[in-house]
């Protein structure tokens, strides 16, 4: 290799694979040469395989049984920050490269040459016969809206074969065309003039316009409404007439729509996308746009900040504390810490956005470790809502309903004014649990040792753990006593029975994940609803992610103490946190918003502290207990997490971890368990765990490498590591 990394025709390359190996392999670069970098395909037994040059190659090897990369594909290399960042994230989360390499190169048909390709487009004429299937492929096309969509995408997006779509074509209802495949996207006018600024925003815009170009990072912390979103995105207008790209991710899906008219309307033009609602077409063209530069801003979920940025200058992370940058499955990370990770290689600047930000992030900047930038007020004449308690004790309430008469009274006054309700509940489906009245059986899930959820609007239950569904059962699975199961507890679906009930002449809407096949269904149903197509909204946390609903003016939080049960670290947080988000929904426009939390306890100090408004008493109240227990973000903690088919294997490892723990000591953390997992079976397999807890400086990634290293794992038993886990189950 020669010192600019690039490899001549014969010498011998390393090159990192996403196929499950824990090394480099070791090929002859190809005729013509290439770069440390280069994205590349090369044989793997009899198969060919994507894989990323590395470096030098193991000269240990017999060169003539060495082979030859086949060929380097026409994509932007690999930069060396994000080399650097793969390697270091994989250190921190203790991951093996190969899945990190997966993550970094999800997008379909890297190894496609450039070609033209068919593309469909909503036509000037309507179908001379319109039938069913033809009407599910033009409401798909108008989903897609401008987004480039091939062939099969929208047959499969329509649930039609493509003699459908090819009938609608000869009627001139859509059209076919002829398209390169990745195009750069438009570019975004950084000179457009924005909103006007409150004096607020307009300082904390100015400090983060300053920080431009350079590494940083800084809280923005403002109260809902406050206008945050337009401070951040002068921020990105200064990155970007820097020539750098900025990266924008948020927390949910449906929360996309809203944002990228915001961002229309501020640059002339829309971001690039990239998340689970994404074409598999513009995932393709979004990550080869990326690495060539073609992509200036890119609005996505916590994975884009995989994709090779050519050079990213600027990274916002809007609801930040939001529980859904934690990576729960495959990879374990969070990409709220990633973000930081990734800017700090970058010498980008981070801004962590919320109006009720993570414990984690709040002690930073107490610390002084991070910025900090305050919004107190409501941007435009909306002032924040009122909030008060209703103390159920003290309402009549028959035992199979949920909304009080206080609530009920409330929720009347705004149909009347022709303004909308919010019914809040964080429980998805019917009703929680199905229990039998003959035999008190509770029906569960036959793979996990989870309750089943009626969801009555699909007729079925659902284990909410594993995704399993059956009918709803006539008679119960245990004693074959017919007629005797019956819902306990509230979901969404059965508010809304009860609203029916309660509020028979009102228009009703129900915002839960479970209800929506699509993400463009979701976001036409905010859409509908932002532009008053409902008086009463009932919704999940869903609802708390940043909607604006002009016309919103009530919010009631059916049960206010559900987040205070059980004895997770961040109870009190996340339930302050989203108690605060959801209240803050109301009065977001010029009507006056109030929210109501139904509560038994409302004495506790949490509820006391979402009602006072002292959000800084709270935190500090809250990480002085922390502190006193050496708890996260004042202490260390790793998940260990094993899982098998067979109950005894999972204990017989988990005891003996727990028995040959020097390598922890030797650090002083302290090994808890092993203990069954609250959910001890999910998918048929068994889960035990351990928690390790360690000081806030001690080196815990080498100790836990050190302490598995060398296990041999049975085949089918699984072993995972969650560096900082958020969640306990």
């Amino acid at each position: 290799m020669s010192d600019d990394g690039l490899f001549p025709h014969g010498a011998l390359v390393g090159v990192l694979t996403a196929e499950p190996l824990d090394r480099l392999l070791t090929y002859k670069a190809p005729v013509g040469g290439c770069g440390t970098g280069d994205f590349v395909e090369v044989p793997l037994g009899p198969r060919r395989v994507l894989g990323v040059t590395w470096g030098a190659g193991d000269t240990d090897f017999d060169p003539a049984k060495i082979r030859s990369i086949t060929r380097v594909l026409d994509a932007a290399p690999m930069r060396e920050d994000m080399r650097t960042f793969l390697t270091r994230a994989a250190d921190y989360t203790l991951t093996p490269m190969h899945a990190m390499v997966r993550l970094a190169t999800r997008a379909p048909g890297l190894g496609d040459a450039l070609s033209m390709r068919k593309v469909y487009l909503r036509g000037d004429r309507e179908p001379d016969r319109m039938t069913e299937a033809r009407a599910r492929v033009l409401d798909a096309m108008d989903a897609f809206g401008d987004a480039a969509v091939t062939l099969s995408e929208l047959a499969q997006s329509a649930g039609v074969t493509s003699s459908v779509v090819k009938g609608l074509v000869a009627q001139g209802a859509l059209r076919e065309e002829e398209s390169p495949r990745d195009t750069p996207y438009p570019r975004l006018d950084v000179t457009r003039p924005g909103l006007d600024l409150t004096d607020d925003q307009a300082k904390a815009a100015a400090i983060l316009r300053q920080g431009a170009g350079r590494y940083s990072t800084t809280l923005l912390k403002g109260v809902t409404g406050s206008g945050k979103t337009e401070v951040y995105l002068e921020a990105v207008a200064a990155c970007l007439s820097k020539g750098r790209q900025a990266l924008v991710l948020l927390p949910e899906i449906a929360l996309t729509a809203g944002f990228l008219a915001r961002v229309e309307a501020r640059f002339g033009a829309r971001p690039a996308e990239w998340h689970s609602g994404v074409t598999m077409t513009e995932r393709r063209r979004l990550w080869r746009m990326v690495g060539e530069g073609g992509a200036e801003l890119i609005v996505g979920a916590r994975s884009a900040l995989f994709l090779p940025f050519r050079d990213l200058g600027l990274i916002i992370v809007d609801e930040e504390h939001d529980t859904s940058y934690k990576q729960e499955d495959g990879v374990l990370y969070n990409a709220r810490d990633m973000a930081v990770l990734r800017a700090s290689l970058s010498d980008a600047q981070v801004v962590l956005a919320s109006a009720t930000p993570s414990l984690e992030t709040w002690a930073n900047a107490e610390a002084g470790k991070y910025k900090r930038l305050d919004l107190t007020a409501r941007f435009g004449p909306s002032d924040l809502p009122e909030m008060r308690a209703i103390d159920m004790r003290d309402e009549a309430l028959p035992s199979d309903r949920w909304i009080s008469p206080t609530l009920a009274r409330a929720v009347t006054e705004r149909i009347a004014a022709g303004e909308q309700s919010l019914l809040f509940l964080n429980r998805r489906g019917y009703a929680p649990v199905t229990l039998c009245r003959a035999c008190g059986h509770q029906v569960g899930c036959a793979q996990c040792d989870a309750r089943m959820v009626e969801h009555r609007f699909l007729k079925r239950l659902m284990c909410h753990q594993c995704g399993e569904t059956t009918p709803i059962p006539a008679a119960c699975p245990n004693c074959g006593v017919e007629g005797k199961l019956a819902p306990v507890g509230p979901g969404v679906e059965r508010m809304a029975e009860e609203v029916a009930k309660t509020f028979p002449e009102a228009r009703t809407r129900v915002l839960s994940s479970d209800l929506f096949g699509s993400a463009r269904a979701l976001k036409a149903e905010i859409e509908a609803i932002a532009a008053g197509d409902a008086d009463i909204i009932i919704g999940t946390q869903l609802v708390a992610k940043g909607h604006n609903f002009p016309l919103l003016t009530l919010v009631g939080v059916i049960d206010a103490d559900l987040g205070l049960q059980g004895s997770d670290l961040r109870a009190a947080e996340r339930t302050f946190q989203l108690m605060r988000q959801v209240a803050g929904r109301a009065g977001r426009a010029d009507r006056p918003g109030i929210a109501l939390l139904q509560s038994y306890q409302p004495e506790h100090p949490v509820i006391r502290a979402i009602l006072a408004g002292n959000e800084e008493e709270f935190w500090r109240a809250e990480a002085a207990e922390r502190e006193a227990m050496a708890m996260p973000p004042y202490g260390r903690l790793a998940g260990i997490i094993l899982s098998a088919p067979d109950v005894q294997t999972v204990f017989d490892l988990g005891n003996h971890l727990a028995r040959n723990d020097a390598a922890l000591r030797r650090i002083g953390a302290q090994v808890f368990g092993p203990a069954p997992a609250p959910i001890a079976r999910i998918r048929g397999r068994h889960r035990v765990r351990l928690l390790v807890k360690a000081a806030k400086g001690a080196p815990l990634q080498q100790a836990l490498a050190a302490w598995i290293e060398g296990l041999k794992l049975p085949a089918n038993l699984r072993l995972s590591i969650d560096i900082d886990p958020q969640s306990f189950l």
